[in-house]
Order: C-alpha cells, then sequence, then structure tokens
C-alpha cells in the first residue's frame, strides 16, 4: 500500500507509527505539519506547515543558566502567553485551513497514495476535510484533540465535526476517544481502530534497552528515592503546576527524595517554580531525553507522575507500565483504561497537589505495592499493547478503510 501521512515529524508518537507502518511493508508518504528534517522510516517526504506551524519554536531547550532572573520570574507571565497563544491559534488557524488544503491536495496528486491519514484532528485532520480527492482518509485523535482542542472556538468545533463527519476511518489509542468521534459526528457504520503505543509497544525490547541505559543515569544525585515526570510542558493538558507544587509537601516528610524533570532543563516557567517553592536541592532539570535514556531513567527510578487532565493513553505511561516503574496520573477516563486506581498505579484529581504528594509518598513507602504493581503491568502491555498484536489491528483497519468511498 501507498501511505500518506500527515502528522507532525518532529514527534515521537509520529516516528513509531511510520516504524510499524513500515514494518507491515508499506511505501510511505511523510507530510510533515512542521518544519523537521526528513524522518529515516519516510521514503517520501514534504513539509505543509499548517495553521502558523512554521513559526514554532524548536523542541529543543537552551542549556542551564542561559536565563536571566527576570526570565525566572516571569514564569506566570509566560504560561499566561502561552495560554493566549493557543486561544489565538484556535481563532486564526481555521482560517488559514482552505489554503493550505489546497496545497495539500496538490501533493496528494503528485504522490498518488492508495489511502491518506491524519495522525491527529487539529490542523492536519481539518485540512485534509478541504481536499478534494478520490482516495479515502483516516484520522486519528491525538490525545487531547476532542476533549481539549474541539471546545477552543466555535470554528475548532465545527472543523472538528466536520472532519469526523468526512472521514473513512477513525483511530485513537483509547477506547473513550472512539466512543467521543462518534459522539461528534464519526459515523457507526465506518471501520475504526484503538491502537495503544503508537503502533504497538515491542516489551522485550524495551526492557533490555532499559537495563542497558540505567548505568548512565547514576551520574544523578544519590537520594533513596526517585520520581520521575516524563512528560514535559503540555499548556492545556499537563498539569505542571500540581507537580511542582507537591515537591515540598513530599520533601517535608521523606527529604530523600530526587525529582526528576525531563525536557524542562532552561525552561524559565520550571526556573520559576524551582525558586517560588525552594525545590531546587530535590529537583533536577533535564533537556529532552532519547527514547533509549528515558526507559534507562524509567528503570531506576521508583515512581513515574504525569498528571494529565486531558489526555489519551501516553506513551510515556505505557512505556513505565512496561519497564516496571510506578505510575501515578490524572484522574481521567482515558487512563482509567489502564490503571486499577491502588492496585497498578495510583490516579488522582489533577488540581490538587496535597492528593499527589500523598499518593508520591504512599507509592516511595509501600515497595511491594510497586512490585505487585509492575507484575501486573507487564502483563497488561503483552496482552494489549504489544507490537504484533497492534500491527495486525493496523493492517485490518486500514484495508477496511480502502473498501470506504470518499
Amino acid at each position: 500500500m501507498r501511505l500518506l501521512i500527515l502528522a507532525d515529524g518532529r514527534s515521537p508518537i509520529t516516528l513509531n507509527w511510520l516504524k510499524a507502518v513500515k514494518e507491515l511493508g508499506h511505501e510511505v508518504i511523510l507530510v510533515s505539519s512542521y518544519p523537521c528534517k526528513k524522518p529515516l522510516q519516510a521514503d517520501v517526504f514534504h513539509i505543509l506547515p499548517i495553521a502558523f506551524s512554521g513559526f514554532a519554536r524548536s523542541k529543543g531547550s537552551q542549556p542551564a543558566g542561559t536565563h536571566s532572573n527576570a526570565e525566572r520570574a516571569g514564569g506566570r507571565i509566560l504560561r499566561q502567553f502561552r495560554g493566549l497563544l493557543l486561544r489565538m491559534r484556535y481563532r486564526l488557524g481555521p482560517i488559514s485551513l482552505p489554503v493550505y488544503g489546497l496545497q495539500l491536495q496538490k501533493i496528494i496528486e503528485q504522490t498518488k497514495p492508495d489511502l491518506v491519514h491524519a495522525l491527529r484532528i487539529p490542523f492536519e485532520g481539518m485540512t485534509l476535510s478541504f481536499c478534494r480527492m478520490k482516495v479515502p482518509f483516516a484520522v486519528s485523535v491525538w490525545g487531547n484533540d476532542i476533549t481539549l482542542h474541539a471546545g477552543g472556538s466555535r470554528e475548532m468545533k465545527s472543523l472538528t465535526r466536520r472532519t469526523l463527519e468526512m472521514a473513512s476511518g477513525l483511530a485513537a489509542d483509547t477506547a473513550r476517544d472512539i466512543r467521543l468521534g462518534h459522539s461528534w459526528g464519526f459515523p457507526d457504520n465506518k471501520p475504526t481502530l484503538v491502537a495503544p503505543g503508537s503502533g504497538g509497544i515491542n516489551s522485550g525490547r524495551v526492557r533490555l534497552t532499559a537495563e542497558k541505559y540505567s548505568d548512565y543515569w547514576q551520574r544523578l544525585p544519590r537520594m533513596e528515592n526517585l520520581v520521575i515526570n516524563p512528560r514535559g510542558f503540555r499548556p492545556g493538558s499537563v498539569r505542571n503546576d500540581t507537580f511542582f507544587r507537591s515537591i515540598p509537601i513530599v520533601v517535608r516528610q521523606l527529604p530523600s527524595t530526587l525529582f526528576v524533570c525531563c525536557s524542562m532543563q532552561g525552561q524559565p516557567e520550571a526556573e520559576a517554580w524551582l525558586d517560588e517553592l525552594q525545590i531546587r536541592r530535590n529537583t533536577v532539570l533535564l533537556p529532552t531525553v532519547p527514547q533509549d535514556s528515558l526507559w534507562g531513567l524509567f528503570h531506576v527510578a521508583d515512581v513515574s507522575v504525569s498528571v494529565s487532565e486531558h489526555d489519551g493513553t501516553p506513551n510515556s505511561l505505557l512505556e513505565a507500565m512496561t519497564i516496571g516503574c510506578f505510575p501515578i496520573a490524572g484522574d481521567i477516563e482515558s487512563i482509567r483504561e489502564w490503571i486499577v486506581p491502588g492496585v497498578n498505579g495510583i490516579l488522582v484529581d489533577p488540581n490538587d497537589p496535597e492528593l499527589l504528594a500523598s499518593a508520591i509518598i504512599n507509592a516511595l513507602m509501600n515497595p511491594q505495592l510497586r512490585r505487585d504493581a509492575a507484575e501486573m503491568n507487564r502483563k497488561i502491555i503483552q496482552e494489549r499493547a504489544e507490537f504484533e498484536r497492534v500491527q495486525t489491528k493496523i493492517e485490518l483497519f486500514y484495508n477496511r478503510c480502502l473498501e470506504q468511498k470518499t
């Protein structure tokens, strides 16, 4: 099959999906909605910066120490500014999509794919809805597409519904989003797919790699307990304010606890939290961590914390479960598909730092709970997210999408 993928070419989720599709033997045309280098998994590559994504910042971060005290003190202002930019994109992004739809249509006519797949609704799937083409297209729900972004403006609501009504197939990493997709207009008689892990988790490879890279993290300050936040900053989704406010509460009871935060090194917002809460002794801000190294960090950590109020099934959650790192997450419907509270993880109100701190303390002081959860979570991943099972489902889904008429 000649498959055109429209997605953020920088994203690990996209790269994992491309790898899964390539392993199925398909030819991959990637149209990246953000400027980036050509991924190895793409046979053909185009860049189409949709909805002002060409102005997006790189995912890298500045080296530690490059921000002034004034910048660190402006952490709250930065959070407000990010929220303003997101609201502006909700208003202005949709206006630009017909133009990008025409450009995408030309790429489709040039490359002649059998099937087109947008890996999220805003703004990739929305752009596809403006293309007049004779090939079917599938769309994926990516985390917050319906629960957050669809309600961002009247235009976002209208285009979300339009995209779902026109799509030939709907994929997601959680059953909740398939249900929501139907409620937003996706027809009941068209194919759906629940595919966690962006193409699945190779659990054996993940665990071997985690053991291999765990020695690298011996350079961290030596403390009795290690807690990891793997998510970085995701405005409107991950509640890092709740996470940072929980740290001094934990440290008062368990002072030998180290909190390691990925993709936050040099970020003014994170620096501001460390100064305001006086938690520098117990907190390490890391740059963006390569996937292999992140798995090694899960291997040495006791607890993984990802407190979201809008989310699908985060890959980092599945990877932590695979490796045996105890998960603590926001108590939302999509995460409850994987975690039974108090059994194989703990779920908390994303708005409550005291509840989060209590959950972290409970997990750190209960090694038997962590051991039991680790054994249970490995079995869950093998049964529901192992890559061979997921790839089979992807192939069946694509074949069913090809049978749909546009």
